[in-house]
């Protein structure tokens, strides 16, 4: 009787190790970034930042937390306190995308961070997620919609984009490459058919923007949606683990 209740206890027990190693353990993503990737308030509606739409595609065990701020560099990020909170939650098992460039840039911005120093920046991102166990991902920044009088698409990220590239390269980081991408899919559209993804508006047309507005790079909904695309793509290319944590679709007996 005693080596049938052990059996049994055993079997129990094996069964029990089965289902929590079944069993995800919860984890966070967080999205650090400029505009292109943050959260919006009502009143900026109809813009969208591509992290609003990119939390749906995970299942309950993932957390999107997206810290992403409007008018951000990596220098002002991390100067305005924006970046301690982050650091401080991370925990093991985490995922860190960053993606920053379109305010580093432009000298004529305070945002202004010159080429060493958002390289500096990006690589501290790296760092300080590694010492934590959390896994780091660049992401280039979205491109903007211009194109030239033939109709093709003007590059302008050049500097900035190849330096996250070969920051990931040199640190081994997982790399997706979203202003290459976003500029294939807008020269795909044509100069007419792509301000369908970004914020093109009309006298009237809605009422947070009476004027009217041209934006060629902020992301309405559709827009938004589109780039959110694009990263899991490439994640997808990249082969990245968080891939496993993806809503499954449920399947009618």
């Amino acid at each position: 009787m005693k080596r049938f209740a052990s059996l049994f206890l055993g079997v129990c027990c094996l069964g029990l190790m089965s289902f929590l190693a079944y069993k995800k353990q919860p984890i966070t993503v967080y999205l650090i970034g400029d505009s292109t990737m943050s959260i919006k308030e009502t009143k900026a509606y109809p813009e969208t930042g591509w992290g609003m739409p990119f939390k749906y595609f995970f299942d309950s065990s993932v957390t999107v937390e997206n810290h992403a701020k409007n008018g951000r560099s990596t220098r002002t990020f991390i100067e305005e306190g924006l970046w301690q909170p982050v650091a401080s939650s991370m925990k093991a098992g985490d995922y860190l995308f960053i993606q920053f460039g379109h305010n580093d840039e432009v000298p004529t911005k305070k945002s202004y961070t010159p080429e060493a120093a958002y390289r500096a920046n990006l690589e501290r991102f790296i760092t300080e997620a590694r010492k934590k166990n959390v896994t780091p991902i660049l992401i280039t920044p979205a491109a903007r919609r211009k194109f030239d009088a033939a109709g093709n698409m003007e590059e302008t990220h050049a500097v900035y984009s190849g330096i996250v590239r070969t920051v990931a390269q040199q640190q081994k980081v997982a790399l997706v490459d979203l202003d290459r991408k976003s500029q294939a899919l807008l020269q795909k559209l044509g100069p007419e058919a792509s301000k369908l993804l970004f914020v093109h508006l009309q006298p009237q047309e809605h009422p947070n923007y009476p004027q009217g507005k041209v934006d060629d790079t902020h992301f309405n909904e559709l827009g938004a949606r589109e780039m959110a695309q694009l990263v899991l793509a490439e994640l997808r290319a990249q082969k990245v683990d968080l891939l496993e944590r993806l809503v499954k679709p449920q399947v009618k007996q």
